[in-house]
Parts: C-alpha cells; structure tokens; sequence
C-alpha cells in the first residue's frame, strides 16, 4: 500500500470492536481489512512516537513510556486478528500477505526500539525512576522497557543500527518462509492408504475420519494427516509394518527437500541470528536470549540438561530392550522407531493392564471440556463459562464462551478451536485478540487452538490421554491471560520469560486425572459408564513407562536448538542433516530408535516461533510445576483457597512481578527440583 492510501472507510478494524468485551467481528473483516489495517496501524504508531520523541516537554514516565504504552492501539488490534487468522485459517492469498507484511512488520519495530531520541527519552526516564514517586509495577515497567531497548541495539551506533535493522528484516522474511514451507510440506507429506485392510489396528471412527480427510483432499482412499511432533499419534496403533515406516518417514522427512525445503532456511536462520547477536555484543545467540529469562546464562540450562542426559539415556535404552522382547514375539527382530509406539502401548498394556487406545470412548471431546476443564477451573478459581452461540468466530469450527468470576463478573471471552484442518498450523497454543489492562480498560479475549481429528459425520470426537492432557494444558494459558490483574499492556497475561511462560500451563496438566475431576468427566461416551477406578489405578501405575522414551526425545530436540543457537557467525556448518547428526552426538543424546522430538526442518518453534535457544524452558518450567504441584497436595488439592493463592499472587501478576519471586509468594521458597527428578523416573 503507498504510503498516502487510507484504508477503505468501512474497514471495522480502525475502531474498537462494538461486541462485547471488544470481541473482532469477524463476519465483517475480510483479509485486505487485516492488511490496509495493520498498515494503517503502523502509520499511526509511528505518528504518535514522533509526538512523544518532539515533546518538548522534559522525558517522565507519563509523557514517555506511559505514552508508549497507549501508543499502537490500532496496530496491535488488526495485527492480533492478522497473526491469529495465519496461525489457523492460511490461504495462498493470506500466505502472500503474510510474507509482504513481515519485512514490513520487522522493519516497523526496528524504527520504534532503535530510534536514538526515543530511547533517550527512555534512558533519563530509568535514571530517575525510583526518586519519581512511581509504585513498584511502574518501577519494573521502565526497567523493561529500558532493557527491551538494549537487547533490542539502542545503544549501537549509526552504521550498527542500520546493519540490524537489514538482518532482523532478513529474520523475519525467513521465518515466514520457514513456517509456510513446513504447513504446505506437512499437508503434501500426508500419507495416502488405498485399501482399509492397511488400516488394521484403528478403531472405526478413526477409519471414517481418514476416509473424509481423503475426500476434503480429492483423492481416492484414506488419508492419515500428520501432526507436528515426529511421534504420530496413529504409530501406536497400526498393525501394519509397513504402513507404519511410510507415515514414520514422512514424519521425519518432511520439509527436507524439494520445494518447501527448510534444511537451507534453518541454516541461514541460525547465521543471521549468529551475527546478530555479535552484533549486539553477545558470543551467540543463546547468549543473547538468557540475558532476559530465569536460567540467566547457558551455563545454568547446561547444568539442568546434563544432569538428565545419562539417566533418561539408561531409562531409554532399558525400554527399548522390553520392547524388542515384545516385538520379537511378533517376529520382529530388528525393532525400527516406527516400531517403538506401537510396541510401547503393547508393553503398557501387558504390564499395566493399559490399553492407551481403549480409553478413547471414555474421553468425548466436549465432556472433557466442560466436565473436565471448566468444572477444574470452577473448582479452582470460581471462573463459569456461559456458551455464547451468538458470537461467531473467525471459522464454523470456533466456538465462544463468556467467562464471569466468582462474584458474577465477566472477566473475559474464551474462544475455543480444537479440530485440525488444512491451513491451519499444527500443534495446539493459546493467543489472544484482547489483553487486559486498566490502563487501556480492557479484558482478556483468548483463543486456544488443538488439532484433534474431528468425529465422523454425527459421531461424536473422542481424544486420547495425550490430547486430554494437551487441552488441559494449553487452557492453562488460557487461565495465565483470563485471570490478568495489571495496569500496563507490556505485562499482561502470558507476557513473562519464555521460560516461565510454560509453567501455569504444567500445573494445569495436574487436574487431568485427579480424582475429582476425572471422575466428572471420564465417562463412556455410549452408555455413560465412568473410568474403571482399576482403569485408572492402572493409568497411574504406568506413569513412568515411557518416561526415558519421552525426556530422550525432550532433550535430544531442546539441545539440537541449543547447538543450532550457539554457532558463531565463523561457524562451518555443513549439511544440516549432518550438523544435526553431529549435535546429538556431541550432545550424548543421539539414540537410533529415539529422534528428537522436532528435527530442524519441522522445528517449528525455534525457526518460525519465538522459542529460539529457549526449548529448554517447558522442562526448566516443568521444575517450578513439579514442585507446585507437591505444594498443592500438601494443601489439600482442587480446593478454592489453594486456587486462589495460585491466582492472585501468580496467574494474576502476569510480568509485573519477577517471575522467580512470584512463585516464592507461592511456594514459599526457591524451587527443589527432586519432584521433576523424580516424576522423569531420573532418581
């Protein structure tokens, strides 16, 4: 769009939204809405910048960094609904504006963060801020904005600003491409089955949805999706070998070659953010990310990561010795990875009395939501969800509910969007289209989206143990941004470190099968017959089977990031095949029948989300929820006072407190990391 265009009078993304709780009205925008309102956005942004930096009044908090913090409305309204839609509903005409707006969007945030007048401004606003009168969150708000303006090159001189500015605009046209070439690789890599017989092993419904996803796609047979991770959810059940090994490598090779090749974008990913960091006055780029999270130096993600490497290897290696028992029996003498499911439930079931696939009727989509889910957070934090059938979303499958606490108030939207399709990204997340403020007056509006297989034509949708826990854990989010408390946008919700981000939403995991719960929402889907208490008693037994398969292929992805993240601009890289190979050898983490759970071409949290160098944070979180979740038992569980504990002095805090310190509020104490140990099998 030239820069004098305005964008078109009836574009319902320039005002606030009428809909409650500023809800988008979705059936009005249309995608060149999105566009002309993301540009008009950083338009108006830029304008008002320039009146707090032409201020001639001398810099104070109010005049410059509360003045920030209004400034962008518009911007960040359209380019949530924008960022959102290309997460969940992308088209070719969506991907080519993505990718027009992206440099565009980099080069918009350069402008802001490197402007030398502005970050003046900032910086005498810092030297003064504790003889200014200001409360402790407006303290920490200048703290972060001063060092978000560091990390970001403020302080580099001309000729490095513009040489940073060229390579975060680079990042962000390659990080693009990385994500559209692994959505387009993913749904090309879908494995078509030509006769059911190959099927053997999946229960009907499972059949009929891989018939109707054949049909969507307009081609003859069945199809079996894949799903982000390299484990597919359907290896633990196909009986067919060789089936097995197609969807397995189709898995694993994805976006490794051809047209949607990401092997050469990862490479050159990692260089840009090499030199950047350099640039900055970082040795890497893990440098560069641990100056602003929790772990604080890669020393301290090395220490945690070593001491799990030699006993998840052990509890790995013990596994694969059961298994190829199993499979042995089966004739199998050289048991494969695609083999390893497969023969992991069939150990489960044979020592565990666990049949993980059997379970699935008692596990009906909508009753693990409201039973399950909601009931847990009703229990906990006194939050109801009232369905509103008269809000749409931004797709048929979206559902919205209005969420009230204790006292009755409507405290913000939830939107829910659990069923996969084409063009949506794989994976499962929370993100938000409102955030709360009270300096903006606004309430949260949060969306969660999973990608479970929709039930055949009026059947209903059952999920497995692994999507039951997926969706507590991503409502999680949903809980850190619905139960936000603060004044400033910067800290509301999710916006802590990247590695506290993940830890309410581990804690919430912890309610999937306590009593309780469980036993309101775990009931067969035919004739309403609760969970077999020797079912789930089985269930808990079988906790640590799998456990060295699942923290093996943990680590063996999170150090693969760190090697890609710690490479120097002088770095030879080579092939990234080979470089990943030699990675996990380095590391002590190369096994051949446990991969990593995400291999460069499919990692798409590091190369297209903003988990670069900081994988490691869903086990370092995962200390702070195994250590929460004794302190829960230790006061009596799913019980409204702990909940209210948990809210007001964490979930509600958002970035506004350290992160470190509010979980002290909590635990009353540092963090112990046995509990995680001992969870993990790992002592």
């Amino acid at each position: 769009m030239p820069a004098s265009a305005a964008p078109s009078a009836d574009n319902p993304l320039l005002e606030p939204s009428r809909l409650p709780l500023q809800l988008p009205p979705f059936a009005e925008i249309t995608l060149e809405h999105c566009r002309e309102a993301v540009l008009a956005g950083m338009a108006e942004q830029r304008a008002e910048v320039a009146a707090i930096v032409g201020s001639p009044e001398p810099p104070t908090f109010e005049n410059t960094v509360v003045a920030l913090e209004r400034s962008g409305r518009l911007y960040r309204r359209a380019g949530a609904v924008f960022h959102n839609l290309a997460s969940s509903v992308a088209t070719d005409r969506l991907r080519e504006v993505e990718r027009e707006l992206a440099p565009l969007e980099s080069a918009h945030g350069d402008a802001l963060r490197l402007d030398p007048a502005l970050f003046a401004r900032i910086d005498a606003v810092h030297a003064q801020r504790h003889d200014s009168g200001l409360d402790a969150e407006a303290v920490r708000l200048v703290e972060r904005y001063h060092l978000d303006f560091v990390l970001a090159g403020a302080r580099l001189d001309e000729a490095g600003r513009a040489r940073l500015t060229e390579l975060n605009r680079e990042l962000s046209e390659l990080s693009t491409r990385f994500g559209q070439n692994l959505q387009l690789a993913t749904e090309a890599a879908a494995v078509v089955v030509g006769d059911v017989a190959e099927l053997d092993g999946l229960g009907p419904e499972e059949v009929a949805a891989a018939a109707r996803a054949a049909a969507d796609r307009g081609v003859a047979g069945f199809l079996i999706p894949l799903l982000l991770p390299t484990g597919q959810p359907v290896l633990t059940k196909l009986r067919n070998r060789e089936l097995r090994r197609r969807v397995f490598e189709a898995s694993v090779g994805r976006a490794s070659g051809g047209e949607h090749d990401n092997g050469p974008v990862a490479v050159r990913i990692a260089r840009v953010r090499a030199e950047r960091a350099r640039l900055l006055g970082f040795d890497t780029h893990a440098d560069l990310v641990l100056a602003d999270q929790t772990a604080r130096s890669t020393a301290a993600v090395d220490a945690m990561l070593g001491r799990m490497v030699g006993p998840s290897l052990a509890n790995a290696q013990a596994e694969a010795a059961a298994l190829g028992e199993v499979a042995a029996r089966d004739g199998v003498t050289d048991l494969a990875p695609w083999d390893w499911a497969f023969y992991s439930e069939r150990v489960r079931a044979e020592r565990y009395s666990v049949d993980t696939a059997a379970l699935r009727p008692w596990f009906e989509l909508d009753r693990v939501l409201v039973d399950g889910v909601f009931a847990a957070a009703e229990r906990l934090y006194g939050y109801r969800f009232t369905p509103r059938p008269d809000l749409g979303g931004y797709h048929p499958d979206v559902r919205v509910w209005e969420v009230s606490d204790a006292d009755g108030q409507t405290i913000g939207l939830y939107l829910g969007d659990f069923y996969a399709r084409e063009g949506k990204r794989g994976g499962a997340w929370m993100s938000s289209f409102v955030t709360q403020s009270r300096l903006l007056d606004t309430r949260p509006v949060v969306v969660n989206n999973l990608n479970v297989t929709r039930g055949a034509d009026g059947q209903p949708t059952l999920l497995t143990l692994d999507e039951v826990n997926t969706l507590f854990h991503e409502f999680g989010h949903t809980l850190h941004g619905l139960s936000s408390a603060v004044t400033y946008p910067r800290f509301s919700g999710t916006s802590v470190p990247r590695d506290f981000v993940e830890f309410p939403s581990q804690v919430n995991e912890m309610w999937a099968l306590w009593p309780e719960v469980l036993a309101g929402y775990a009931r067969h889907v035919e004739t309403g017959e609760p969970l077999p208490a020797s079912v789930v008693e089985a269930i808990e037994a079988a906790q640590l089977w799998g456990e060295g398969f699942a923290t093996l292929e943990y680590l063996a992805a999170t150090l693969l990031d760190q090697a890609w993240h710690r490479i120097t601009p002088e770095t030879e890289v080579g092939d990234p095949q080979g470089f990943e190979r030699a990675a996990l050898e380095a590391a002590g983490v190369a096994h051949d029948l446990v991969p990593p759970r995400y291999r460069t071409t499919y990692f798409q949290h590091v190369f297209a989300g903003g988990y670069a160098a900081g994988y490691y944070s869903y086990i370092w979180s995962e200390v702070l929820d195994a250590d929460t979740v004794e302190w829960f038992r230790e006061n009596g569980g799913l019980r409204r006072e702990n909940g209210e504990v948990f809210r007001s002095r964490l979930l509600s805090v958002g970035g506004a407190v350290d992160p470190l310190e509010a979980f002290r509020a909590v635990r009353g104490r540092d963090a112990d990391p046995t509990p995680l140990l001992r969870r993990r099998g790992l002592c």
